[in-house]
């Protein structure tokens, strides 16, 4: 019996560890309330939380959050905001770099990295009406709800 709990409690502490080297980035600030939905579930954000692909924070009329991102993008979601990260690669040693995301409505502010700096091309973010690459350092976005 005490093998088998052993063997669980490894098997858990990796599973951990392999979520934690799959992370692209933290919340680094979090005024007010804010959620992130992550494989369907929606959790509330807390200072430190790592993010991934694929996650989506929204924010309610109180709430903004700062994110930093494994390239040093800083992104700031303010109030009433849904954002989603659809994709972000930064393995500049591959030469494999990419980040495109989507705020569907609220504000955005976006300071870019080193991955804005090494690949341009590779950096999109979608709104309902455009799409926006960067060439800059920052970029401020709002998109009126419907």
């Amino acid at each position: 019996m005490k093998i088998i709990c052993l063997i669980v409690l490894v098997v858990c502490l990796d599973a951990r560890l392999v979520q934690a080297d799959d992370s692209i980035g933290a919340i680094k600030k979090i005024n007010g309330a804010a959620t992130l939905v992550r494989e369907q579930k929606e959790l509330k954000v807390k200072m430190g939380d790592l993010v991934f692909m694929k996650d989506v924070l929204k924010t309610d009329n109180t709430g903004s959050l700062g994110i930093t991102f494994k390239d040093n993008t800083m992104i700031s979601v303010g109030p009433n905001t849904v954002y989603t990260i659809d994709e972000y690669v930064f393995k500049p040693s591959e030469q494999k770099l990419a980040f495109v995301s989507r705020i569907s409505k609220g504000t955005l502010h976006f300071v870019s990295g080193s991955l804005t700096k090494m690949a341009p091309d590779a950096v999109k973010v979608k709104t309902p009406e455009a799409t926006i690459g960067f060439r800059g350092t920052r970029c401020l976005i709002k998109v009126e709800d419907n």
